[in-house]
């Protein structure tokens, strides 16, 4: 199966937030690169909340190009089996973190937002992926720092995008 085959079959499935499930299929309808960074009218993405539920915290990293405190995600490439996989390994890849697992369910939310030239948009397929606590994390090169936070801080330091997804993230769990 393809990429995009799979990320058709996966935001068919994801019941929540129809309007923008709806709105991300069209895109890839309209759109044969919709996946990928070249297409001009936005592209998906994947990213993950890396999170250690048994301490109540997240891992976040500052962006180095946009300068915010984030999820950790980014763009799919041609070796990505699925968007899970480019999920887990974007955040694998930008935390440092080894062994981590996504929650299951598939996606926790959607999150479509603009961002500066040359991408324009993106359609963010976020998921969560729990760490161990005893998780060591590294500063990737795209970070200017990764760091865990307290749920409660998040909304004092992150955007509602971030915020949205921790509290989607915690409702799976039943936190």
């Amino acid at each position: 199966m393809s990429l995009h085959d799979d990320a058709v079959l996966v935001l068919k499935a994801y019941e929540d937030q129809p309007e923008l499930r709806d709105a991300y299929l069209e895109h890839l309808a309209a759109h044969p690169d919709g996946l990928w960074k070249a297409c001009g009218a936005g592209h998906l993405t994947a990213s993950a909340l890396v999170i250690d539920p048994e301490r109540g915290r997240v891992l976040l990293t500052l962006h180095r190009k946009l300068r915010m405190w984030l999820q950790m995600g980014g763009h799919c490439e041609p070796g990505d089996a699925s968007l899970a996989t480019a999920a887990l390994r974007e955040a694998t890849e930008e935390s440092g973190v080894a062994g981590l697992t996504l929650l299951p369910g598939g996606p926790v939310r959607l999150d479509r937002h603009p961002i500066p030239p040359p991408c324009h948009c993106h359609f963010d397929v976020q998921y969560a992926a729990l760490a161990a606590p005893d998780a060591v994390h590294a500063v990737s090169d795209e970070s200017l720092d990764v760091r865990w936070f307290p749920y409660a801080e998040v909304p004092d330091v992150a955007d509602t995008s971030v915020v949205r997804l921790l509290e989607a993230t915690r409702a799976r769990l039943g936190a």
